[in-house]
C-alpha cells in the first residue's frame, strides 16, 4: 500500500486552516453507469445494459483531471461488467496512481443474493480488475451499501476472500440500506472467519441520530455547508478521518433520462449540474487520499477491534 500522499507536504493545504492541514480523508468513486444504478434497476434490466449509452469512460476520464488538478489520489470501486468492458478505463486510473476496488460485478444488492452467488460475483469482479491492472484487490464496497443487518455474513465471504477492507456500511437509517448503531469510524470487525476493516461512510451524530455528511446524493441534495461542516466536525472535533463517495454520473447533467418512480428520479437527477464545481470547492478545501493509504497509517489498537455478533 502507498502511504506518500500522507506525508507530503503541500503549500495548499498549509496554507489556510492548519487543523484540517493535519487530517487527511478517503475520497472514493463508485464506477458504474447511469443506468446500472439500484434506483432504475425496476426499470433496467441487466440483459439491456448492453442497449444504453455508455458515459462512464467520459465521466470518469473528467474526475481524474479534477483530481490530477488537486493532486489527489483516490479509491475507484470499479463494477467488474465495466471492467471487461473498458479495460483500457481501468489501466488507466491505475496508471494516474489512484486505487483499484471492487463494486461487484453486475451491481445487485448483498441482501438480494445467496452466499454462492455473492461468491461467484465477488470473484467474477476481481478476476477482470486484476486481469486489467494485473494488481490485487484487496478493498470493496457494495453496490448501495447493502451489507446490513440481514448480510452481515458477507463480511465472512471477504475474510474468506482475501479482502484486507471493506467500504459498505452506512451508519444510518434508510429505505434501501443502513445499520444505524454501527461504529461511525475505521475500524476493525471480528468476525467468525476473521478480522476486516471496515470505513463507514462518513456522518455526524446529533440528537442521539447519525446524519450522513459522506457524499453521493447527500453532496447534491443538499447545502455544499452541509457537507463542508460535517467534515470539518469530523476532523477537527472528533479527529477522524471522513470517507467521501461519488459516482461518475453526477457530473453528468447531460445523461439520459430514465424511467422510474418520483423519488428516484428525485434522488437521482436533482442538481446534477452542481456537483462538479462542488466537488472542486470540496477537493480545495480538504485533503484526500485512497482508502488503503489511510489504513497504512492505521496501527492495531483495543478501539480498532469490535465485536460483530
Amino acid at each position: 500500500m502507498r502511504v506518500s500522499s500522507l506525508v507530503r507536504v503541500d503549500q495548499r493545504w498549509t496554507s489556510g486552516d492548519q487543523t484540517t492541514a493535519s487530517i487527511v480523508n478517503a475520497m472514493s468513486v463508485d464506477v458504474e453507469d447511469y443506468f446500472q444504478v439500484s434506483a432504475f434497476e425496476d426499470c433496467v434490466s441487466r440483459a439491456d445494459w448492453h442497449q444504453y449509452e455508455s458515459r462512464v469512460a467520459r465521466n470518469t476520464e473528467r474526475l481524474l483531471t479534477l483530481f490530477d488538478e488537486n493532486r489527489i489520489t483516490a479509491t475507484f470501486f470499479i463494477l467488474g461488467w465495466v471492467a471487461d468492458r473498458f479495460p483500457e478505463l481501468v489501466r488507466r486510473i491505475a496508471a494516474a496512481g489512484h486505487e483499484i476496488a471492487s463494486h461487484g460485478y453486475e451491481h445487485r444488492l448483498i441482501y438480494t443474493q445467496s452466499r454462492a452467488e455473492f461468491i461467484e460475483d465477488l470473484r467474477r469482479a476481481r478476476q477482470a480488475l486484476e486481469h486489467a491492472t494485473g494488481r490485487r484487490v484487496v478493498g470493496f464496497r457494495a453496490p448501495s451499501y447493502s451489507i446490513t443487518r440481514a448480510s452481515m455474513w458477507a463480511l465472512d465471504v471477504l475474510i474468506e476472500e482475501g479482502y484486507e477492507y471493506d467500504a459498505s456500511i452506512f451508519p444510518i437509517k434508510h429505505d434501501r440500506y443502513g445499520i444505524p448503531d454501527w461504529p461511525r469510524h475505521l475500524h476493525r470487525v471480528r468476525r467468525p472467519s476473521g478480522f476486516i476493516w471496515e470505513f463507514p461512510c462518513s456522518t455526524v451524530r446529533w440528537g442521539g441520530l447519525n446524519f450522513p455528511i459522506g457524499g453521493g446524493g447527500y453532496f447534491r441534495l443538499l447545502p455544499y455547508e452541509w457537507t463542508r461542516q460535517g467534515l470539518r466536525h469530523v476532523n477537527h472535533a472528533e479527529g477522524e478521518s471522513a470517507m467521501f463517495y461519488l459516482h461518475p454520473w453526477e457530473i453528468d447533467p447531460e445523461q439520459p433520462r430514465l424511467a422510474g418512480s418520483a423519488l428516484s428520479r428525485f434522488r437521482h437527477y436533482r442538481n446534477l449540474a452542481r456537483t462538479e464545481e462542488r466537488l472542486g470547492r470540496l477537493l480545495a478545501e480538504f485533503r484526500f487520499c485512497s482508502v488503503s493509504d489511510i489504513i497504512a497509517t492505521r496501527g492495531i489498537g483495543p478501539g480498532d477491534r469490535v465485536p460483530v455478533a
